[in-house]
């Protein structure tokens, strides 16, 4: 199935606040991940992938490293009409100022780049889930359907069930029902799905009775078109995309690999840690698909005596001696001293190798994790400055902690900011 009449459009999300502080500095999308990726880069991998090469970002909140991510990492031959475009929003003479309210808003303020006569279906994307698909799947459940809309399902367990959207389908997949986060029994059974028809689709159910929606979304661009015009719903999740089964055919498109929406702190790090293992739920290494990001140029990593399990370590690394590291990500550029512990921990690394011959301000530490420090249960962000002899271990069971400092808890999960310094000797 050819996507050469589909545009792609990204939902960069709003402010991020389930992520702070990975999002206090940088759009949601530019979160790194597993070591040398960035959220952005799994949707646009998985267009491109599919042999979709026209995608639109859509985002408004802190979107300069994103941007320049975009800029730097994908290029096209002019013969192909590609292109992958940041839209932030902006202000306009003849339309509303206002900040994106929510994502079908967002398309609503950027329907004037859809107006080309070949775009034909546009699909909707999210920028911060972690899965691999091919799209020319989607579309061919849509044409074959007769669809105006195509929407991507999943099994799920009741269990999940009440942080989804769930929807509920026909014997010939067209969505007849949804309730958005049922939290009971009552919510749950107008949608709940015989678990033998979704075997008869060629997905194993397993038993799991419930189909959530994966946030991703083929419409006819017509459709999509009438459906933000007459309606000033604010969220295709929430307003348009339930609206849209009154007037219009709405298909499921059944999908059963692996997703992980990355929206919280809890999630983006067991995600990490996830990939870091023998048999990770979500292979980087499948050569038919590969996951796309900046080439960086960079040296191989160096280590003196280390000791490595399930673990994903990033080019230009320097580790020095008597090093353990257990189930973790450590980033690009990441420098760790000798006799250092790190275990279930996010190293996210450093933008840039900073020079050893460098003066350093008064004050100011080497960028990197000291030598003699255990990090466990622990996401450091970029560009870190972790002292010698410190403990971040989280080991009193906090759960929540800190607004502005270097070292904040979310989730049970100690976190140092971007930029962020700990002293030598600090222990938590």
């Amino acid at each position: 199935m050819d996507l050469k009449n589909t545009i792609a459009l990204i939902l960069g999300g709003g402010r991020g606040t389930r992520l702070f502080p990975l999002t206090k500095i940088r759009a949601k999308p530019a979160v790194p991940l597993a070591a040398k990726y960035r959220l952005i880069d799994i949707p646009i991998s998985n267009c491109i992938n599919s042999g979709l090469n026209r995608v639109y970002v859509l985002t408004q909140f802190l979107s300069e490293s994103l941007h320049r991510h975009l800029r730097q990492t994908y290029h096209f031959d002019h013969f192909s009409g590609g292109f992958v475009e940041l839209l932030a929003a902006q202000q306009t003479v003849d339309e509303s100022t206002d900040w994106y309210q929510g994502t079908a808003d967002a398309v609503r303020k950027n329907l004037v780049h859809l107006e080309e006569s070949w775009i034909e279906h546009v699909l909707i994307l999210s920028g911060d889930q972690l899965y691999r698909m091919d799209f020319r799947d989607m579309l061919k459940t849509h044409i074959e359907s007769g669809a105006d809309a195509t929407i991507a399902g999943i099994p799920v367990s009741r269990s999940d069930a009440s942080s989804l959207g769930i929807m509920q389908v026909d014997d010939s997949g067209r969505v007849t029902g949804f309730v958005e986060k049922p939290q009971t029994e009552e919510e749950l059974a107008t949608v709940r799905m015989d678990p033998a028809w979704i075997d008869s689709r060629g997905v194993e159910s397993h038993g799991r009775d419930c189909l959530a929606s994966m946030g991703l979304y083929i419409f006819n661009k017509s459709v999509m078109v009438d459906l933000l015009n007459e309606s000033a719903h604010e969220d295709f999740g929430k307003g348009i995309f339930p609206q849209s089964l009154k007037s219009h055919k709405v298909q499921v498109h059944l999908f059963d690999g692996y997703w992980e929406d990355i929206g919280t702190i809890r999630a983006f790090y067991e995600a990490n840690l996830s990939l870091a293992g023998k048999a990770p739920p979500f292979e980087l290494r499948d050569p038919a698909a590969p996951i796309y990001s900046r080439p960086r140029f960079l040296p191989p990593t160096i280590m003196g005596d280390v000791k490595i399990e399930s673990s994903l370590i990033a080019d230009g690394c320097r580790i020095g001696d008597n090093v353990t590291i257990q189930n973790s990500v450590i980033g690009l550029r990441t420098v760790i001293g000798d006799n250092v512990t790190i275990k279930d921990s996010v190293v996210m690394g450093a933008d840039d190798i900073e020079c050893d011959k460098t003066p350093l301000a008064p004050g100011v530490l080497p960028m990197g994790i000291g030598s003699g420090s255990v990090i466990e249960g622990t996401i450091l962000d970029k560009n870190c400055r972790i002292g010698e002899n410190v403990r971040i271990t989280n080991q009193a069971g906090v759960d929540h902690q800190g607004e502005d400092e270097a070292l904040q808890i979310r989730d049970g999960i100690s976190i140092v900011i971007k930029e962020g310094q700990i002293e030598s000797g600090f222990q938590s």
